[in-house]
C-alpha cells in the first residue's frame, strides 16, 4: 500500500510538472503519460502553435531525459535520424555518429514532410528500439519515446505515412485550441517566462522504467478483455468502415487501458477505460468507405459510433 501511494504521488508529481507549461490539458498530459508508460509512441496530429514543442520538451526535463528535436523537412536523409560511420581522418578509423533518434524524447516535427525513406528510418527505429549500421547494433536510451506532429491542415509538399506506419503509433490525439481562461493564463506565464526550460525534474528515467514493470500486474478481467477484442472486431464488419484494425491495435488498446488505469491510481482495468481510450488509439488504424465519410466528421466520431451498438462488460 505504500509503495502504491509513492508511486501515485510520482505520477500525480509529473502531470503535475507538465501541466506548469501546459495550461489547461491535463487529459492530454494523462494520456502521453500513459502512452510513455505502455511503452508506446503518439502521433499529435494539430495545427502550429499549441504547444507541441512545449509538451515534449516539459515532459523530458520532468523525467530528467533527454529531449531531442528533428524537423523533418523534404531534405532529411535517413542517416540524419539513425546516424552514421565516417572514417577519422587523423586516426583513420571508423566512428559512429549518432543521429537524432539518440535520446529518451523525441520530437520529430512535421513527420508528413518528410521522405518515405527517412520516414521508414524513424518508424524502423521506434519498432526495435535499435539502430544497425554496418553490422554494428547500437541500443537506444531508455525510455524511448517518440511524439511524432503532423499539420491535419495544410497537405502541399507532405508525403502521407502508410497505414502500416501509421500503426506504429499506440495512439493519435490532438491537443487543441485553449479554452479562453486557460489562454489568459498563457498570456501571464509567457510574460513571467514560464517554460519547459525552468522546469525541474519529479522523476527519474530509471524510476519510469520501474514503473512499466509495475504496469504489468494491472488486473484485466476476461469480460474487459472480451470487450477489447469485441470493438476491433467491429471495426473490420462495419459497413462505413472500409479497412480494420488489426492485432496490433487491439494489444495497444490492451496496453494503453493498464498504463491509464494505473495512472488514474487503480490496480485494475474498467470498461470506461476502454470507451475512453479506443478513439485515440483505433481512429488512425482504420479507413473510413465512402459512406463513412459522409456520416461522421472523422475517424475518431466513427469508433465512437461503433462504441453505442457494443454492449459495455458490467465489471
Amino acid at each position: 500500500m505504500e509503495r502504491g501511494s509513492e508511486v501515485n504521488n510520482k505520477i500525480r508529481a509529473l502531470i503535475d510538472n507538465v501541466e506548469k507549461v501546459i495550461v489547461g490539458k491535463r487529459g492530454t498530459i494523462e494520456l502521453i503519460v500513459s502512452a510513455m508508460l505502455a511503452g508506446g509512441h503518439v502521433l499529435i496530429e494539430d495545427v502550429p502553435g499549441v504547444g507541441k514543442t512545449q509538451l515534449v520538451s516539459a515532459l523530458a526535463k520532468s523525467c530528467q531525459g533527454e529531449f531531442g528535436r528533428i524537423q523533418m523537412t523534404p531534405d532529411v536523409m535517413p542517416t540524419d535520424v539513425t546516424g552514421f560511420t565516417m572514417i577519422d581522418t587523423k586516426t583513420h578509423e571508423s566512428s559512429f555518429r549518432k543521429g537524432a533518434v539518440f535520446c529518451n524524447f523525441l520530437l520529430a516535427d512535421e513527420i508528413n514532410r518528410s521522405s518515405p525513406k527517412s520516414q521508414s528510418a524513424l518508424l524502423e527505429t521506434m519498432e526495435e528500439r535499435q539502430v544497425s549500421i554496418d553490422s554494428v547494433t547500437y541500443e537506444l536510451p531508455k525510455p524511448f519515446m517518440v511524439l511524432a506532429t503532423q499539420n491535419s491542415v495544410e497537405t502541399y509538399g507532405t508525403y502521407h505515412l502508410p497505414e502500416a506506419q501509421m500503426d506504429r503509433f499506440i495512439m493519435k490525439l490532438s491537443i487543441g485550441y485553449p479554452d479562453k481562461t486557460a489562454e489568459m493564463d498563457i498570456l501571464l506565464r509567457n510574460e513571467n517566462n514560464v517554460s519547459s526550460k525552468n522546469l525541474s525534474h519529479v522523476i527519474t528515467c530509471q524510476e519510469i522504467q520501474e514503473l512499466m514493470e509495475d504496469i504489468k500486474k494491472i488486473y484485466c478481467s476476461d469480460a474487459v478483455r472480451d470487450y477489447i477484442v469485441e470493438i476491433v472486431e467491429a471495426t473490420r464488419s462495419a459497413d462505413f468502415i472500409k479497412l480494420g484494425a488489426s492485432p496490433r491495435g487491439s494489444i495497444a488498446l490492451y496496453r494503453m487501458a493498464k498504463a491509464y488505469a494505473f495512472v488514474k491510481g487503480r490496480n485494475f482495468v474498467v470498461p470506461d477505460d476502454i470507451k475512453d481510450l479506443a478513439p485515440y488509439v483505433l481512429s488512425h488504424r482504420i479507413i473510413l468507405t465512402p459512406k463513412g465519410k459522409s456520416m461522421v466528421s472523422d475517424n475518431e466520431e466513427a469508433i465512437r459510433r461503433l462504441l453505442q451498438n457494443i454492449k459495455v462488460p458490467l465489471e
